[in-house]
């Protein structure tokens, strides 16, 4: 294989399953496999409301934008909390298909609480590395 080809679909997103054997026994803690990229891309996301929100416990929590009034946004979290916020604190989600994604400068919206998040989803899933 050349190395132009060894590497032309490198990254999390567009990596098939076929090529995972090459990192073994590490493998489920890299990537998610094609089945969970797959239902991520399918899941519904609305890139217009989906936000993160600052939250005085957890400094940010993932929200829904529910309405804007001026410089104010209304957002539910996915608690159910609903919360008022000016808008320059409201940072976009990125889509689903960048969800547990290993390489963060691919984010769409590289940005404080993205990477947090990505990393608490990692640990979750015991992707750590």
């Amino acid at each position: 294989m050349s190395t132009n080809a060894k590497y032309k679909c490198f990254g999390a997103v567009d990596m098939a399953d076929s090529q995972m054997p090459e990192f073994g026994a590490a493998a489920p803690y890299l990537r998610k496999s094609e089945k969970e990229r797959l239902e991520a891309q399918t899941r519904p996301f609305d890139m217009k409301k989906e936000c993160f929100v600052p939250d005085p416990e957890e400094e940010f929590v993932k929200a829904s934008i529910i309405s804007r009034d001026g410089d104010k946004i209304t957002a539910e979290t996915e608690r159910g909390k609903t919360v008022t916020v000016k808008e320059a604190d409201v940072l976009p989600q990125n889509p689903p298909k960048f969800d547990k994604i290993e390489d963060m400068a691919m984010f769409t919206f590289l940005h404080e609480p993205a990477v947090l998040f990505n990393l608490k989803e990692r640990y979750a899933a015991w992707m750590i590395y």
